[in-house]
């Protein structure tokens, strides 16, 4: 079972079957060249930079790590700064894990092991810069003149003949510039914190005051010699980060840009347009109330072009806000019942649609990411251009499929569920993709259940006989996740449980995305009660269709799923008989002000959400095997939610099982972690579920 042919070391080996693929894709606005990332195996987790050239046919390698002197960084030789961004984007790769670069995509910059890289697109070569600074994030200017750069809590420019300078930083260890705050990464999706005019001159930046954020320690038990490293941790109903926003002059001085901060303290994206525009979305704390405003980049003044309000949340869209060449605001917003495209603040895309991502403003329309209201397992890439829409996927069949777009040229991602991986197409070439084939081949039928049609699949072991099996549920089950789509590599891991004699279902319940705006929203509030109904009403129906032995239920979920599954045994043990809880959050008065607030209120006005949804407060009723799971290093979910609910188990007189990972975040990219937790995991199903009551058998 451990031995190198083994899916639990492949799984872990490949970081989940990830390595291999093209990923960070840009596209010149001419169409003449794409840019990628990939690493030259499917176990290999160093990224070099790529290009190809459309005209020519031609994949071309830019930039090796191992060529340029830069071996694979280890966790430790990393600037904080950088560490803490890739674990807000769950980075577990090395190498050119990110790179930006000029408007016309003719030079890239990138930071291996801190140190500045430059690459030329156009000649294939790249160089280390003699720049001494530790260098996170750098981004050349539009024009290609120079380059911006963070270097501790500094913002800096570093000019072509080698020279550097601060543009903006302060001495305060609590103020920083230019960089995203663990809100806004962590729960908005912005990552960054600068961001270049187009005319090179000004760059927006963010400055962050964390002085208001409460003090936590996170410490190494395992190293007890080590001091406990200090964290600035936002948990509900608690201060946040002070953001303000700033242009900055790269000939001296700067203006603030100025808007009502009390009302909308969350800075959530920041936009330069054509003609210098500029453009910022803020949020109101309780994310009822969105802004999207224009500042005067010369007086700081602002004036909004958009707002939207909502009873619940107003969600946040990748790519939205956005600007046509025309100048017309392109925005989504949920309207009758499903989220939309909005062109001059009207619906511009029909109610049975559900937006997920904006990828393209140009002369030849809006693109985006959209899937069907009734099914969120199918996404296709979609245009939008003088009133007429067009699906550019609907010819390749179902599948989940994204896309990149540079001028004429829009490249597309597709992963389907008969063919392993994901297809990067540049019209009739397919990027190289060398991720290696899972061992185990998804036997899975996806279905939609009860009348609320929940995504539904069941995995069996391949050559059932059609005898009951016990049954593993295997979701997440929360906003912002999907766990059943038309994806093979979705499924591996699943099957590989299915392989061991479980049947598999994965159910994605109210909440999750894709099914409208009362569906996703039917969790405000309440984080347990139609989440939770949803999995045993799924798991009812699908032994409607699969031989499953409804006396042998058992769970197991990561992060929000970990809630879900710890909840599962506590709450309904009538139906769960033993559940694996990672890196739970138990106890949501300990989560962050981002996410828990946005769901559940805040708990200084109201706390009645947090004590029915805590696993705190029942955890007396366990009466299941429970085995916890839980990286001590976490500063997303931090290891106090596993140890309270241990503590809280322990005083309750009710045994369980704790599982800490000594070093491991919220992420477990180590290849030893993640191979023997999967191992470990089958131990306890094994363990914990009991024999056969065949007079609770489910229909076959």
């Amino acid at each position: 079972m451990s031995g190198a042919s083994s899916f639990p070391r492949q799984y872990a080996r490949t970081q989940r079957l990830t390595l291999g693929e093209p990923r960070s894709i840009s596209v010149s606005p001419d169409g003449r060249r794409v840019v990628f990332a990939r690493s030259r195996a499917g176990d290999d987790p160093v990224n070099c930079l790529w290009t190809y050239d459309v005209t020519s046919g031609e994949e071309r390698l830019v930039a090796d790590p191992l060529v340029l002197g830069d071996v694979l960084e280890e966790p430790g030789d990393l600037p904080p700064e950088e560490r803490a961004r890739r674990e807000r984007l769950r980075e577990a790769a090395g190498g050119i894990t990110a790179y930006a670069t000029d408007e016309d995509v003719t030079v890239a910059a990138f930071a291996l092991g801190g140190r500045l890289h430059v690459a030329d697109l156009i000649a294939g070569t790249a160089r280390a810069t003699d720049l001494a600074d530790q260098v996170v994030d750098p981004r050349p200017a539009p024009d290609a003149s120079r380059l911006a750069y963070l270097s501790g809590r500094a913002l800096r420019i570093a000019e072509l003949d080698g020279s550097s300078w601060e543009l903006a930083g302060e001495d305060d260890p609590d103020i920083s510039w230019g960089a995203a705050e663990f809100i806004a990464a962590e729960e908005l999706n912005r990552y960054r914190g600068y961001w270049w005019s187009p005319d090179s001159r000004f760059i927006a930046a963010c400055r962050v005051d964390n002085s208001p954020v409460h003090r936590w320690y996170i410490a190494d038990p395992a190293r007890p010699d080590e001091p406990s490293r200090e964290i600035r941790y936002p948990a509900a109903g608690t201060p946040n980060a002070v953001v303000s926003l700033h242009v900055l002059d790269l000939d001296g001085g700067s203006v603030e840009v100025v808007w009502d901060d009390q009302q909308y303290p969350y800075l959530a994206d920041v936009l330069w347009g054509d003609g210098g525009r500029l453009l910022l979305t803020v949020l109101s704390r309780d994310q009822r109330h969105l802004s999207v405003l224009e500042a005067d980049p010369t007086t700081g003044t602002t004036d909004p072009l958009f707002e939207d309000d909502d009873d619940a949340w107003v969600e946040l869209v990748p790519g939205s806000p956005a600007l046509l060449p025309d100048g017309r605001l392109v925005v989504t917003a949920d309207r009758d019942g499903a989220r939309r495209v909005m062109l001059d603040r009207s619906p511009a895309t029909p109610h049975d649609l559900q937006v997920r991502a904006i990828v393209g403003c140009d002369e030849g329309g809006v693109t985006f990411v959209a899937n069907h209201l009734d099914d969120a397992t199918v996404t296709h890439v979609w245009r939008l251009h003088d009133d007429q829409l067009t699906c550019l996927t609907e010819e390749l069949g179902d599948g989940v499929h994204g896309a990149v777009v540079g001028g004429a040229l829009t490249v597309i991602r597709r992963a389907t569920l008969d063919r392993p991986g994901t297809a990067t197409l540049v019209g009739g070439h397919r990027l190289t993709g060398v991720a290696e084939t899972p061992l185990v081949t998804p036997n899975v039928t996806i279905h939609h259940l009860t009348d609320r049609r929940l995504a539904t699949a069941i995995l069996l072991p391949h050559g059932h006989d059609g005898t009951p099996l016990p049954v593993l549920l295997d979701p997440y089950g929360g906003p912002h996740a999907q766990r059943v789509t038309h994806s093979h590599n979705a499924f591996v891991s699943s099957q590989w449980f299915a392989d061991q004699g479980f049947a598999v279902v994965v159910t994605d319940g109210r909440g999750t995305p894709g099914r409208g705006t009362a569906f996703e929203r039917a969790v405000h509030l309440d984080l347990a009660t139609p989440v939770l109904d949803d999995q045993v009403d799924a798991l009812h129906a699908a032994a409607q269709l699969a031989p499953l032995d409804l006396g042998r239920v058992a769970i197991r979920g990561w992060s929000f799923g970990g809630y879900l599954a710890a909840l599962a045994v506590l709450a309904r043990p009538d139906v769960f008989h033993a559940a694996i809880a990672g890196a739970p959050v138990t106890e949501w008065r300990l989560y962050d002000t981002g996410y828990t607030e946005r769901y559940l209120g805040d708990p200084t006005e109201d706390a009645a959400p947090y004590a029915a949804t805590s696993l705190l407060a029942i955890a007396h009723r366990l009466t299941r095997p429970l085995l916890l799971v839980h990286g001590l290093a976490d500063d997303n979910v931090v290891a106090a939610h596993t140890l309270q609910l241990s503590q809280a188990l322990l005083a309750a007189g009710k045994p369980h099982e704790v599982l800490p990972l000594v070093g491991v975040t919220h992420m477990t990219p180590q290849e030893v972690v993640a191979e023997n937790l999967l191992l470990h995991q089958l131990d306890f199903l094994r363990r914990a579920l009991p024999r056969p009551r065949l007079s609770r058998v489910g229909a076959g």
